[in-house]
């Protein structure tokens, strides 16, 4: 095992250090620097991070969400490196940290999208990191040929690392149901600790029908768990590694039931928890010996986790090491009114001594050089990582991910500015479905076309619209129904039905991305039940994206650690602003001015065809996703309708085009000027 110990095992690559020096930069001004790798036209960052890292007893290194972003956020400098570069910071911490995973892997990005199957080629690229622990993400099962390749590739690639304590699929030799990967693992890191690890998803329901998911309630009653906590060979430390909603009490996250469960048997033995799912920046104190972190989405960002105090007589390792920080704050949740600790709710004397340390670190090369145990300018590359770098590049190459659609004429959105004001996406996706969903033999008809926000799920930047960029801002694949001729007063009404609806129904697993979860600023989340892909798809020659940069401040715009997701407890009045979680303000590895962030509706609509005397038409055509067609046949009938399932069809074959076509079949319309020489924002 890679796990934290106080001992100098660095890497061949890197200078022998004493032990005293062993952790954290040697000097954070070497790496102040141009950087030679990461993907071609990427932009490395100009913001320090705020100090070395902490190291404890044990420390670990946690992703989450990267649904596919390998290559980078090629047009944004904060999210420059690509996997290649965190290959290399990997090789660097790998005797200091544990590497961790929590699930969804694809769904957001052409490297892994635009294979058949999602993630064929990506994997194998992920694959480069020595993970210690992973487990599943609800994105892994939607599709029964991701969830078979999961099984029959990823889930034996890692072997026991790979925890899906709650989740089977049927395995096609014995048609029996089976766990995809372990079902818990107990082992024991390389200074003695022993640790218990279980993988949790969260109560997912979308899931293809050769796979099961296990119900938590239904989980912590079963004989093996019950066995695994009260396990017959002493357990030092608790993990539980979960696609899961991190702080208990979030409409959705499981990790309550799970972790009381586990104290039940557990009093005196710590409870380290790593959640993911709703893509944001979280560290949530559940009592005196337990904690739960949760570290974005698309490779932006990057958590730490370190801990001291954990009791054990096996462990032979340092429990402060020494000439760097060390952990120093008791998992109490601190006062945001005031800065100053609560009082503990309990005192649990084993837990006395456990100390705990937290930090977000923005996914790029400074931040990685500077925190890179040893490295200096010209040895933070690893062989390895660079080989990365070029497979990934090489990759894009093969797949025609730069293949230009148009131009961009600005930025536009998602979420840094009000519904359908200027700046915002939707306007912009209004027109675009106005002049492209189009069936020629109704065309004449009068239409509304309703979709859902969470469908679109990242900003459009001023630049080239590849190719690539069809999956990053539209992803899915959901075709285009519609009811014929609907009375105008009725279907005028059921864009508010659906909105009015969507905001005081509970939670369902999709509202991870239809809503934005505002853990980071402008955040886009990704959710979406694909259907069927084509092969493997191949476009014309590539071409260069453009690079996006924010308008420049004192502090570079980015994102920040944000408190609880107001929705997500049903208090939309609640809505704030705060970039702290328990443990107050500091967890951002690198200081940003905050990003503005408003809440958009989760539905949109446009129209098209009406009479150009500005009157309406006494019925349109009501045109709506597959994905939500149930809820538009429900808000038609509240509205007087008698309409059925049956009542709708698709107006466009989904075989042909779906809403991952409408903004390329738009870029070819409307944004032709400058091609293919792009001016990029704020360049």
């Amino acid at each position: 095992m890679r796990f934290l110990s106080a001992h100098c095992l660095l890497a061949a690559a890197v200078p022998i250090l004493a032990c005293d020096r062993c952790y954290g930069p040697q000097d954070p001004a070497d790496h102040v620097r141009n950087v030679p790798r990461m993907q071609p036209g990427a932009l490395n960052a100009t913001s320090l991070p705020r100090g070395p890292l902490a190291w404890g007893q044990i420390s670990f290194l946690h992703t989450t969400d990267t649904h596919g972003w390998l290559e980078s956020h090629i047009k944004e400098e904060n999210y420059g490196a690509d996997w290649g570069d965190f290959v290399s910071f990997t090789r660097h911490m790998k005797h200091m940290a544990g590497n961790l995973d929590t699930g969804d892997l694809h769904d957001g990005n052409g490297l892994s999208d635009a294979t058949y199957p999602d993630g064929q080629l990506s994997n194998p690229i992920f694959e480069e990191i020595d993970y210690d622990l992973l487990t599943i993400g609800n994105h892994e099962l939607y599709l029964a040929s991701v969830a078979q390749l999961t099984f029959a590739q990823f889930s034996k690639f890692y072997g026991e690392k790979y925890i899906t304590s709650n989740v089977q699929i049927l395995n096609n030799a014995t048609n029996q149901f089976e766990y995809i990967g372990k079902q818990y693992r107990y082992f024991t890191t390389q200074h003695g600790l022993r640790i218990m690890a279980f993988g949790v998803l969260y109560d997912f329901t979308g899931n293809t029908n050769i796979t099961k998911v296990i119900k938590a309630a239904t989980l912590v009653q079963q004989p093996w768990f019950q066995s695994a906590i009260s396990f017959d060979k002493p357990i030092d430390l608790f993990i539980v590694l979960g696609h899961n909603p991190a702080r208990p009490g979030v409409s959705g996250s499981t990790f309550g039931t799970i972790f009381n469960a586990i104290r039940a048997k557990n009093p005196n033995i710590p409870i380290q928890l790593f959640g993911g799912h709703t893509h944001i920046r979280d560290f949530a104190v559940l009592d005196e010996g337990s904690a739960s972190l949760e570290s974005g989405r698309y490779c932006e960002t990057l958590g730490w986790v370190s801990m001291s105090g954990i009791k054990s007589s096996t462990f032979t390792g340092n429990n402060k090491p020494h000439g760097v920080p060390n952990p120093s704050q008791k998992a109490v949740k601190v006062a945001s009114a005031t800065g100053t600790a609560a009082p503990a709710p309990t005192s649990n004397p084993a837990f006395s001594n456990v100390l705990y340390s937290r930090r977000y670190i923005d996914w790029n090369r400074l931040s990685f050089a500077y925190h890179a145990v040893g490295s200096q300018s010209n040895t933070f590359d690893y062989h390895s990582g660079l080989r990365v770098s070029g497979d990934i590049t090489q990759i894009r190459k093969e797949l025609n991910l730069t293949t230009l659609y148009g131009c961009v004429p600005q930025t536009y959105c998602e979420s840094c500015q009000p519904f359908l004001a200027p700046g915002n996406i939707f306007p912009v996706i209004q027109t675009a479905l106005a002049a492209t969903v189009i069936n020629p033999v109704r065309a004449s008809t009068p239409r509304f076309i309703i979709i859902n926000t969470g469908s679109v799920r990242f900003d459009l930047v001023q630049g080239p619209f590849t190719y690539d960029d069809s999956f990053i801002v539209s992803p899915f694949l959901d075709g285009f129904q519609y009811i014929p001729n609907v009375p105008f007063n009725q279907a005028n009404q059921v864009l508010a039905a659906l909105n009015h609806a969507d905001s005081k129904r509970s939670l369902r697993p999709r509202d991870f991305s239809f809503t934005p979860m505002t853990g980071q600023d402008c955040i886009d989340d990704v959710y979406g039940e694909l259907e069927g892909k084509p092969g493997l798809a191949r476009r014309s020659a590539p071409l260069t994206r453009g690079k996006h940069r924010r308008a420049s401040t004192s502090l570079t715009p980015g994102y920040t650690t944000k408190g609880l997701y107001p929705r997500l407890l049903q208090h939309p009045a609640t809505w704030t602003n705060l970039k702290t979680d328990d443990f107050g303000t500091d967890g951002d590895d690198t200081i940003h001015s905050a990003i503005p962030y408003y809440p958009q509706p989760g539905y949109a609509q446009a129209q098209a065809g009406f009479p150009t005397d500005g009157s309406n038409p006494a019925s349109v055509d009501l045109i709506f996703l597959d994905f939500f067609a149930p809820d538009v046949v429900t808000a038609l009938n509240g509205l007087g309708g008698t309409y059925t399932k049956a009542s709708s069809s698709y107006y466009l074959d989904p075989a042909k085009f779906t809403t991952q076509n409408y903004l390329p079949e738009y870029a070819k319309l409307a944004w032709q000027a400058n091609v293919p020489n792009c001016p990029v924002g704020g360049a």
